[in-house]
């Protein structure tokens, strides 16, 4: 099998974590390799610039995190992910570029054309897309509620008001909308066992099984 490039995306609370890891528990049943990561993240590199993005005291401009986020995922990319792809490996991502248009086009920018083509222009510099995007889909106050119960720090995003999260949740409705064939829609308000087996069926229908 060829390798194949799997994100999954989504709201704060969404289950995105969880179902990835179980995504690539299920998929290793299935005896295909597997590398499970995540954005910001996923190279020595990548999680230094993952603290200053999501922890950093010091404010960034809209521009300057798109970039940072950029940054990140090319080091990921080529340290991580294109690697394993050339050797036929199934890779799971916990974000990817649609996180960076989410929250920074629609949740920082409220949809600003220009600061969305200044993204867009940024994602095709670094010309690898995902073959196929698991966006989960859940009521905000029931992320809501998800992250409060998780409890620990709240990241720079997190801790955003309740209008920037109906932003990001509308940047998702129109990657979705744009992007019908690499995106799959999945309830994520259900047990995560339920999810998944959503999830699994999603991939196996893509890779043909």
């Amino acid at each position: 099998m060829s390798g194949l490039f799997i994100t999954l995306e989504g709201g704060e609370g969404a289950g995105k974590s969880t179902q990835a890891r179980l995504l690539a528990e299920n998929l290793r049943r299935l005896n295909h390799e597997v590398l499970l990561t995540r954005e910001p993240g996923g190279s020595p590199g990548a999680e230094a610039l993952r603290e200053l993005l999501l922890f950093g005291a010091a404010p960034l401009s809209r521009r300057a995190q798109a970039l940072g986020h950029m940054a990140a995922r090319a080091d990921h990319l080529d340290s991580a992910i294109l690697p394993a792809l050339e050797r036929g490996v199934v890779v799971v991502c916990d974000r990817f570029h649609d996180s960076t248009l989410a929250y920074q086009g629609y949740g920082l920018g409220h949809g600003d054309p220009a600061l969305l083509s200044f993204i867009d222009g940024l994602r095709r510099l670094l010309a690898r897309d995902p073959d196929l995007t698991l966006l989960l889909d859940v009521p905000l106050e029931l992320g809501r509620a998800r992250m409060q119960a998780r409890g620990g720090k709240a990241d720079r995003y997190e801790a955003e008001s309740e209008a920037f999260h109906h932003r990001v949740a509308e940047g998702f409705d129109a990657i979705a909308s744009s992007a019908s064939e690499r995106v799959v829609r999945i309830d994520a308000s259900p047990e995560p066992e339920v999810v998944s087996k959503e999830i699994l069926s999603a991939v196996m229908k893509r890779l043909g099984v």
